[in-house]
């Protein structure tokens, strides 16, 4: 498999972000709905959150990175199946999921810093406050990341029912683009 995407396939870097950032996105949705429910007493009422806020802080590093390697690696062609309004819908879909991470990120940094203090990324490195202490900032950017990462996982759920939806039910190479497999044999 090329490092690189081609006219046709998604080279290894790109299908290996989608994966990862595909994960991340699930994961983090569901440790944040689960610790949302934690008590004060509860062994991970500190560390699901520092894993949450962390894990958040790299997906953020991936995602401009993505960003970056979508600039000088241009997506392969759509295939000559898919009708205009699948590609229309498919690139405002894509388009809507990265805005969706993207304010879901910010709005998760910015429930966590409004109160000035920074985000520790694993005791690696900390991220500090850009805002300060802002008087209500944390409920705001609480109910937009709610609701931001609510449509992410829905408008997600729908993009892999698409994808499945043209593997078996329209049989193209859309998902087989995405698992790094190439082209199905004739």
């Amino acid at each position: 498999m090329q490092v690189r995407n081609s006219s046709s396939n998604f080279g290894v870097v790109s299908v290996a972000i989608h994966w990862l950032v595909a994960v991340a996105v699930f994961g983090l949705f569901g440790l944040g709905f689960w610790m949302v429910d934690l008590s004060y007493y509860d062994d991970w009422y500190r560390t699901g959150p520092d894993i949450h806020r962390s894990v958040g802080i790299l997906l953020l590093l991936v995602m401009l990175f993505r960003l970056v390697w979508r600039l000088f690696n241009p997506l392969p062609r759509a295939l000559p199946s898919h009708s205009r309004l699948e590609v229309l819908a498919a690139h405002g879909a894509h388009s809507l999921l990265y805005v969706l991470i993207f304010v879901a990120m910010a709005s998760g940094y910015l429930i966590s810093t409004a109160d000035g203090s920074s985000i520790s990324v694993f005791n690696w490195f900390d991220v500090p406050s850009v805002t300060g202490q802002i008087k209500g900032m944390e409920d705001t950017a609480g109910l937009v990341h709610y609701w931001s990462t609510w449509a992410l996982v829905v408008l997600a759920g729908v993009h892999a029912l698409a994808a499945v939806k043209h593997h078996l039910i329209d049989r193209d190479d859309t998902l087989r683009r995405m698992l790094g497999s190439g082209r199905r044999q004739s």
